[in-house]
């Protein structure tokens, strides 16, 4: 299991602005910054979870090749309102909500670029 991981960023405020409104219809918000990172995670935490959260966003140069990252969500819904809420804040479309059966049947997901370019998702994998 994945405790923690996280992504390099050109500009932390305009990051850290897009995935606060990106994350918070997965239940996911700011958890810890820092002068130069910050901490997300679910909010409220678990008990037992990392209190700086679990995914970081550090200013430094972006990864080369960019990375993909998929957060969980709970139901279709919270798809559907990621990718809003991600475009809302300036993410750009790679993949509307929608069934992915060629990963399986439920597979119910939705994608974004960042303001770096990173591929991001909200995978829903329920019925």
């Amino acid at each position: 299991m994945i405790d923690h991981t996280g992504i390099h960023v050109q500009d932390l405020a305009l990051s850290q602005a897009f995935y606060k409104a990106a994350l918070a219809p997965l239940g996911y918000g700011v958890r810890l910054s820092l002068p130069d990172a910050v901490g997300f995670g679910a909010v409220p935490p678990a008990p037992g979870d990392d209190p700086g959260g679990d995914f970081w966003l550090t200013r430094a140069t972006p990864m080369a090749p960019r990375s993909h990252i998929a957060f969980r969500a709970h139901s279709r819904a919270q798809v559907d309102a990621f990718h809003r809420a991600a475009l809302q804040a300036g993410g750009t479309d790679n993949g509307p909500p929608g069934l992915r059966p060629h990963y399986h049947a439920h597979y119910y997901a939705a994608f974004v670029h960042d303001p770096d370019g990173y591929n991001i998702e909200a995978v829903f994998h329920g019925a």
